[in-house]
């Protein structure tokens, strides 16, 4: 999770973020270099005196800044386009979550299983346990085993919602009346958190999102539990 005076993102903890953290460093890369660039003819033109005219009207700087703009374009669009399409993509998913939100908090249904859902509120201030974190931890946990692929399936009951967990990649939104799905996929252990990205009232900002990634054994033992 995120920590005080952090300038990055999070680090990753799925395959897809994994891609997004590479595309961001890619992306940054080039917007560097135009800038330094930009920046170098800026202060060339403004303390050189001398005006080369028969640059200025050569034909071949004007195909240079027309034709290097369109690659620089092809070069961002290009891996975009191909994480884009990998977001989207879903492969035999071992399990089935289903997210609902409310005003203002989560439910969560496993439909593989016959009677495994709850609620998920967040803990109050005052309730709150020494080493626990304020406005993120939940009295209900969403444990899912590791290593595996999650379809998690995204609705709400009243107003919109948007639920993103930003270690893990995922911000979908929660749309009354329609159902979103993407894929979560975790490579480590651990505790990943995340809130509502989407202004769903006054209590907008106490509505967080736990998710327990474990063992696949661990979740067995679970699931046993909660049934």
């Amino acid at each position: 999770m995120a920590y005080p005076f952090q300038l990055g993102l999070q680090d990753a903890a799925s395959p897809v973020m994994e891609e997004l953290l590479q595309f961001h460093d890619h992306a940054l890369m080039i917007i560097f270099l135009i800038s330094s660039l930009v920046l170098y003819i800026i202060t060339l033109m403004l303390t050189t005196k001398l005006t080369h005219t028969n640059t200025m009207d050569a034909q071949e700087v004007e195909t240079i800044w027309t034709v290097l703009p369109a690659v620089i374009l092809i070069m961002i669009a290009l891996p975009s386009l191909r994480i884009l399409y990998m977001m989207d993509e879903i492969n035999n998913p071992s399990l089935t979550v289903k997210a609902m939100g409310h005003q203002w908090y989560w439910s969560y249904e496993y439909t593989d299983y016959e009677d495994l859902n709850f609620d998920s509120y967040m803990i109050p201030t005052s309730d709150l346990k020494p080493g626990e974190l304020r406005l993120l931890e939940v009295d209900n946990r969403m444990v899912l085993p590791m290593q595996m692929t999650i379809r998690m399936l995204i609705s709400s009951e009243d107003v919109l919602h948007s639920w993103a967990v930003p270690s893990l990649g995922l911000k979908t939104d929660a749309v009354p009346g329609r159902l979103n799905q993407t894929t979560l996929t975790s490579t480590r252990p651990g505790l990943f958190y995340g809130q509502c990205s989407e202004i769903c009232g006054s209590n907008h900002s106490f509505m967080p999102i736990v998710l327990e990634l474990v063992p696949l054994e661990n979740f067995e033992k679970w699931s046993a539990s909660m049934l």
